[in-house]
């Protein structure tokens, strides 16, 4: 069966619809102190697929339990779908007695699955960090297919250099338009980031900003206001993990966006493109 996480609800359903597998109905009780039970009285079959993405701590908490109660419940086999894993970005220790917390979680998780499936992880080396085996999945050419059919010269821009691969796999899926990315400069300890254009030409183009999450805003927002001062025809924003937390739409609605485009790893109302093709393709 597929077990949704509370935050995965969407994607599970088009999950099951996708591969023909049974969805189950998961039940959440909180206790006066605070603590929740996650449990799901109607699982059968022998083995889970629980697909949860851990955008916050709660969300985390409910996975472990999750993967515990189908054990309980009789699955021998689980499988962990992690359409966007929380904490990936802390993927090393940055000062001394820092935790290195996207090891912890994978350690965490790894204890109550037989696999696991990652979606665009910001950093790839995370899968390593898992005790079990890991399918890595790149959803950002999907991406590709929720634009317009008619971009006029269309440039794909990475917010900086790392994220040019992922400009090149849609630029590559959408069959036509350059790539390129910006300078950025990120101060650790003030958290300010300072990003530069490249010296792509953008005027009368329409150009799409594309990185792997979008979760303050406040990068991918600078970048598209440095290139309204270019006179661009319309700039979209295109990400797998479209987060949005406090008034991120906000900022890149003011900045000049035209249009946002996610998949469904974190839902939202811009995940528009769903991801469980490329899943049922890995399970």
């Amino acid at each position: 069966m597929i077990v949704p996480g509370s935050a995965s609800q969407a994607l599970s359903a088009a999950l099951a619809d996708e591969t023909g597998r049974a969805l189950a109905t998961p039940e959440y009780h909180w206790f006066a102190d605070g603590e929740e039970r996650a449990s799901v009285a109607d699982y059968e079959g022998e083995s889970a697929v629980v697909v949860a993405t851990t955008d916050s701590n709660d969300a985390f908490v409910e996975l472990l339990q999750l993967q515990d109660a189908v054990r309980e419940a009789g699955a021998s086999e689980v499988t962990t779908v992690l359409p966007y894993m929380g904490y990936a970005r802390q993927d090393r220790a940055f000062e001394p007695g820092q935790p290195v917390s996207a090891r912890a979680m994978a350690q965490a998780i790894s204890t109550g699955t037989d696999r696991v499936v990652l979606v665009t992880p910001h950093e790839p080396d995370v899968a390593e960090f898992f005790d079990v085996p890991v399918d890595v999945l790149d959803a950002s050419p999907l991406l590709a297919g929720a634009l317009p059919t008619d971009l006029t010269d269309p440039l794909f821009l990475g917010p900086d250099e790392s994220a040019e691969g992922l400009a090149v796999a849609v630029r590559d899926a959408y069959g036509a338009g350059e790539t390129d990315f910006f300078e950025k400069e990120r101060d650790y300890d003030t958290g300010e980031v300072t990003v530069t254009p490249s010296d792509a030409s953008v005027a009368d183009r329409d150009v799409v900003v594309v990185d792997d999450i979008i979760a303050t805003g406040s990068t991918m927002s600078e970048a598209v206001a440095a290139l309204h001062d270019r006179d661009p025809a319309a700039v979209y924003t295109a990400c797998v993990h479209g987060m949005l937390a406090a008034n991120a739409r906000t900022k890149l609605a003011a900045a000049g966006v035209k249009r946002v485009l996610a998949t469904d790893t974190i839902e939202r109302e811009c995940s528009t493109v769903s991801v469980a093709p490329l899943v049922a393709d890995s399970l």
